[in-house]
């Protein structure tokens, strides 16, 4: 069986994550790693020994020949940099959201299907231990038919959540209802209806958003409809960030760290109360690793999809149609109206809703997540 060659382009928190899990897979091999601060690239090296390190990375890909290149890098730069290691003809492993514009998705998606390699973008969720828990107990018929699914962030202002804890839950919703065909959204900022003078850039450089609290309703394969919430609280719950798929004989839960079912339809006092579903590790996972159990879930899909010449069940196509919904949904908070998917207008549909009312380009806010919280504040003038 082919041992699959693996350089990491990025080694701050999730290109660490990433490589653990590469690190970890027996059919993976970690053969170089890239970035432009040296101390992270030893601290990463030395961890994995790892001796290959580098500070370009096309002459990284140009001497370690890999088979895939992981971008766990800030989505300003998942185009720009996906774009150049494609032109080598490798498979790339994305960080989440894909890129910032259905424009750049559009070319992303492209370019891989024209130097027939494949994309995968690191939604673990949909391919971790918890996931793998609920889909098994689904598919036995465990709840019945599928009729609805509802989904909540933890917490992050309502438009950043969606760009990245919302992509997660997007992902996972769809590996139960399959495609989304429309959504209906309703922003609401500083106690008032989300308008154009709220748009901003987000935090973390994931493009431009709008929406301290934001309630959408999504149309998916098969009749099923789901509603998705993206609202900031006090103080960021982890426990919140989660997805509830009811049946017409139970629900399932579907959390970042367990699952469980419900087995009749409703839990009203006195009724059944939630059993946690068994979880069960990817084969050939070690719990002693430094690897995560989804992350190594998510190297052992893409292992298996390039053994059986498949897409990634986190897909190119998935990913950007993750990014389809997102920004069906600030379409929908823009224009009041139910919007169709795919969109035709591949551009982000903020920026000219805010610059049609006389506001101007977007604000300078600061990058990291809580110093721009600060500033958003002072803005609403709280």
């Amino acid at each position: 069986m082919k041992t699959y060659r693996v350089a990491i382009l990025g080694c701050r928190g999730r290109g660490t994550a990433a490589a653990r899990s590469y690190h970890a897979h027996p059919r993976t091999e970690i053969v170089g790693l890239c970035d432009l601060v040296p101390e992270l690239l030893e601290t990463l090296g030395d961890e994995l020994s790892v001796e290959a390190r580098y500070d370009d990375f096309d002459r990284m890909i140009r001497e370690e020949a890999p088979d895939i290149v992981a971008i766990p890098v800030a989505t300003q730069l998942h185009y720009e940099l996906g774009m150049a290691v494609l032109e080598h003809g490798v498979h790339i492993d994305v960080e989440k959201p894909i890129c910032t514009t259905l424009e750049q998705a559009d070319k992303l998606v492209a370019k891989a299907a024209e130097k027939d390699v494949r994309i995968a973008v690191h939604h673990q969720g949909r391919t971790g231990v918890p996931m793998r828990a609920v889909a098994e107990a689904y598919r036995s018929g465990a709840i019945g038919e599928l009729r609805y699914v509802h989904a909540s962030g933890k917490g992050y202002y309502g438009g950043y959540g969606l760009l990245n804890i919302g992509t997660h839950s997007l992902n996972a919703m769809m590996e139960l209802t399959g495609s989304c065909h429309s959504v209906t959204a309703l922003g609401r900022t500083g106690g008032h209806t989300t308008g154009p003078a709220d748009v901003v850039p987000s935090p973390n450089g994931m493009g431009t958003m709008a929406g301290e609290y934001l309630t959408a309703t999504l149309a998916f394969d098969g009749n099923h409809t789901g509603t998705l919430l993206q609202h900031r609280f006090s103080k960021v719950d982890i426990s919140a960030y989660s997805c509830e798929f009811y049946g017409t004989e139970g629900r399932l839960f579907w959390g970042s760290r367990s699952a469980g079912i419900l087995r009749v339809p409703s839990d009203v006092p006195g009724g059944k109360a939630w059993e946690p579903l068994p979880l069960v590790n990817p084969d050939g996972y070690d719990p002693e690793s430094s690897a995560a159990a989804d992350d190594y879930g998510y190297v052992d899909e893409y292992v298996n999809a390039l053994d059986e010449d498949r897409p990634h069940r986190c897909s190119g196509e998935v990913g950007r149609h993750v990014l389809e919904i997102i920004m069906g949904i600030f379409e929908s908070v823009a224009t009041g109206k139910r919007v169709d998917l795919p969109q035709l207008l591949r551009s982000h549909p903020l920026p000219p809703w805010r610059e049609a009312a006389g506001h101007g380009p977007t604000p300078d806010m600061p990058t990291p997540y809580w110093d721009w919280l600060a500033a958003e504040d002072e803005r609403q003038g709280q």
